[in-house]
C-alpha cells in the first residue's frame, strides 16, 4: 500500500494557481509551509498535464502505466511454475521422463556424491526420441 500524501490535493492546486500569478517559488513555498522542491515538482507536473512540458509523463499516463504494470504482475506466473511446466511439457513431447539434474561433489575421502540442482531437465530415453 502506498504511503499517504503529505500535502492535500487542494493545497497543491492552490499553490500552482498562486505560482502562476506570482512566479516566486521560494517565497510562495515559505508562505504555504511546503518545501520549495515539492512546489517545484507540482509546478512541473502541472505543466506536463497542460502539455507545456514534454520531458515528463502526464498524470493520466502515469496512472495508466501503474495499472498496466499491476496487470502484468498479476498475469505473469512465478518462475518456479514455468520451470515445472517446461519439464512436464518436454516429457509429453519427447516421451521421456523429467528427472532432477545432479552435480557431483568430491568428499573428503575422494569419493563422489550427487548433489541435486533445482533446475528441471528432461532426459530422453533414446536419441531417436529427440530426432525430428
Amino acid at each position: 500500500m502506498a504511503a499517504p500524501k503529505k500535502y492535500p490535493d487542494e493545497l497543491r492546486e492552490r499553490a500552482v494557481r498562486l505560482y502562476r500569478k506570482s512566479n516566486l517559488i521560494r517565497r510562495l513555498a515559505a508562505q504555504l509551509g511546503v518545501h520549495p522542491e515539492a512546489l517545484r515538482n507540482w509546478i512541473r507536473q502541472d505543466e506536463a498535464d497542460r502539455g507545456d512540458r514534454g520531458d515528463r509523463p502526464t498524470t493520466s499516463e502515469v496512472e495508466e502505466l501503474r495499472r498496466l504494470r499491476k496487470e502484468n504482475a498479476e498475469l505473469r506466473p512465478a518462475p518456479r511454475v514455468w520451470d515445472q511446466c517446461r519439464g512436464t511439457q518436454a516429457a509429453r513431447c519427447t516421451g521421456s521422463t523429467p528427472r532432477r539434474r545432479v552435480a557431483l561433489r568430491r568428499n573428503s575421502d575422494q569419493t563422489l556424491s550427487p548433489i541435486p540442482i533445482r533446475a528441471w531437465v528432461c532426459w530422453a530415453r533414446s536419441a531417436a526420441a529427440l530426432a525430428p
